[in-house]
């Protein structure tokens, strides 16, 4: 991150202050969590269908980082579901940004950790382990890089070098 204070900003405010050194995320992520605004270094995961290996990594200490999965986009099967989420907070992970979709909508609204996805769907993710960690991956325009800084908030996610 550029400016400590930086992580105080809003993601219009930091627009503003970095204008093309910063960049923005296009994708309307849907605000699932209990919290709208979350900060952190950025940690990575990337697999279309499978979340056994996202378990894994909510189950280490968070730091206050927040885990980017990117599932492609894929509405079938939901990456993240509540006791997850509850143990990545427990944990100490800020937040969760997921290009797919979450279940058990109710439960993650009421846990105090940021959550964006795209939707959500009952279905379960295949458990098959498969899928890559502290890789970059891309939505939306942007590129995610683990180490780099997210802030989230009302108005969306923006990324600034780490």
């Amino acid at each position: 991150m550029t400016d400590a204070s930086d992580a105080e900003l809003s993601t219009a405010d930091l627009v503003d202050k970095y204008g093309s050194d910063i960049q923005s995320c296009d994708v309307q992520f849907q605000d699932l969590g209990g919290r709208t605004r979350f900060s952190g270094g950025i940690a990575t995961f990337r697999s279309p269908a499978d979340n056994l290996i996202v378990k894994d990594i909510v189950s280490e200490p968070g730091d206050g980082r927040v885990l980017v999965i990117d599932a492609g986009g894929s509405l079938h099967g939901a990456m993240v579901g509540d006791n997850m989420a509850a143990r990545a907070h427990s944990n100490g992970w800020a937040g969760l940004v997921i290009n797919g979709v979450i279940r058990d909508r109710v439960a993650l609204a009421k846990l105090p950790i940021g959550i964006k996805a795209l939707g959500s769907n009952p279905r379960r993710s295949a458990k098959a382990g498969e899928g890559e960690r502290d890789v970059d991956v891309s939505f939306g325009t942007t590129t995610f890089h683990p180490g780099d800084y997210l802030v989230a908030d009302e108005d969306g996610i923006v990324v600034l070098p780490g």
